[in-house]
């Protein structure tokens, strides 16, 4: 007699059979649904390295995320804890969709440190990051088939956002010293004659995500200057602006072109990613329609957050975080720079970066970054390949860094595993 146990057993595979062939079947009828903008929504190259990098073991010089353990965390548990037993029917309910007025006029605040003087709290719209705002520009402002300008390699968060809405993205070439001003205004000017809409152009002028390559304070105006000739808006991505090493950011392109500049704040960097809060300092004349897309997607940004981050920058001494952070990330950016000069063979370039969150490497052409990342986890370090950072499908002989989240040992300890990778394939590229 067969058991309860094993007859449920036996009917096993034939159950899961059944369940697959339901699986397939529901997928190829739903299949029909999904529209066309779909199709452009990928996963992020960064995302997928993510759950690789918190691998026991691994050196993860992938992610960049801040260094939180230097924050004040007990003192900001307690502020939290205050926060819901004495206004926790305001910081639990929904709030109004512009977000609160005290955060933004901290905000401008925290923007006139950066350079960015007399912005109107009226101006502001508090985001969920500032990647929801990324989002919403492209929404607002673009329709399938127009294009995004934005420099070359750029945030892979912006490009998997504009490519879901259709956008055509056109990367300008950088130097050293940033998008190069003459090449902008020619791939303008080659765009035009084609007949296209060109609507923004995205730039991180500020030690560029991947690059870490900053836009020369003699170069911001002209860049402004070209796309105000031509009408395109200028969105201008700066999470990193505070994080110069030396302590003096220079100044953003919004500070002396308000009507022609987006300008995007974070407190991901100068505070905590987990707070998912950032904001948006937009044109009088085109705010409007801006916060009411932002409005439509998060309905109001979350008011315990803005409540914590508006104790943070009240209650704090935020700015002497700030400080130590510079500290901090230019002592690890030297261990990489320093590990990368040792350990690396001739044919390998890097930037130098004066702060930030990475560095950026170039190898030999012919090289392609994306197979070496699974040699090098299996090595014991993690990277993102270069080839995440641009909307281009061809191989990418570049690769990004992050030092950010690293202790300088471990930074060194990251590179030298990562060496032997990288000269084999320079080796293997002169065969």
């Amino acid at each position: 007699m067969t058991s309860s146990s094993e007859a449920s057993a036996d009917l096993l595979p034939a159950e899961t059979e059944a369940a697959l062939e339901r699986a397939v079947d529901s997928a190829n009828r739903h299949d029909q649904l999904f529209s066309l903008r779909a199709a452009n929504i990928k996963q992020s190259a960064v995302r997928d390295v993510f759950d690789i990098s918190i691998r026991p073991g691994l050196v993860s010089l992938a992610g960049g995320s801040p260094y939180l353990k230097s924050l004040p965390l007990e003192d900001l548990g307690r502020t939290a804890q205050k926060i819901i037993a004495e206004h926790g029917l305001e910081a639990l309910q929904y709030g109004g969709g512009q977000g609160m007025t005290e955060l933004r006029e901290l905000v401008c605040d925290v923007m006139a440190a950066e350079g960015i003087e007399g912005a109107h709290p009226d101006d502001v719209v508090i985001t969920t990051g500032s990647q929801s705002a990324q989002d919403v520009a492209a929404k607002v402002f673009c329709n399938p088939g127009d294009v995004i300008l934005c420099e070359d390699p750029t945030y892979v968060g912006a490009l998997n956002t504009f490519e879901a809405y259709e956008v055509d993205v056109v990367t300008i070439p950088m130097d050293d010293a940033g998008l190069i001003p003459d090449e902008l205004e020619r791939v303008i000017n080659e765009l035009e004659a084609q007949g296209r809409a060109i609507k923004l152009l995205y730039t991180i002028p500020s030690f560029n995500n991947p690059s870490g390559i900053t836009l020369a304070a003699e170069r911001r105006q002209r860049v402004v200057d070209i796309c105000r000739a031509h009408t395109i808006l200028v969105l201008e991505d700066n999470p990193y602006g505070m994080l110069r090493f030396d302590g003096e950011p220079l100044k953003p392109m919004r500070a002396d072109n308000p009507d022609d500049v987006i300008y995007l704040g974070s407190f991901s960097k100068i505070f905590a990613p987990g707070v998912r809060l950032g904001w948006a300092l937009v044109p009088k004349h085109l705010y409007r329609r801006f916060y009411l897309a932002c409005e439509a997607v998060v309905l109001c940004p979350s008011p315990l957050t803005q409540m914590l981050v508006t104790a943070y920058l009240t209650e704090y001494d935020w700015q002497g975080h700030l400080r130590t952070m510079r500290s901090l990330y230019r002592e690890r950016c030297d261990a990489m720079l320093g590990a990368l000069a040792e350990e690396l063979p001739e044919g390998v370039h890097w930037t130098n970066p004066d702060g930030g969150f990475f560095v950026w490497v170039t190898l030999p052409e012919g090289i392609d970054t994306y197979p070496l990342l699974y040699k090098a986890i299996d090595a014991g370090v993690v990277f993102i390949p270069g080839a995440a950072f641009t909307p281009s499908d061809d191989p990418s002989n570049k690769l990004r860094l992050a030092f950010s989240a690293v202790a300088p040992e471990d930074i060194v300890e990251g590179v030298r595993r990562l060496a032997p990778i990288l000269r084999e394939a320079i080796e293997d590229n002169r065969r």
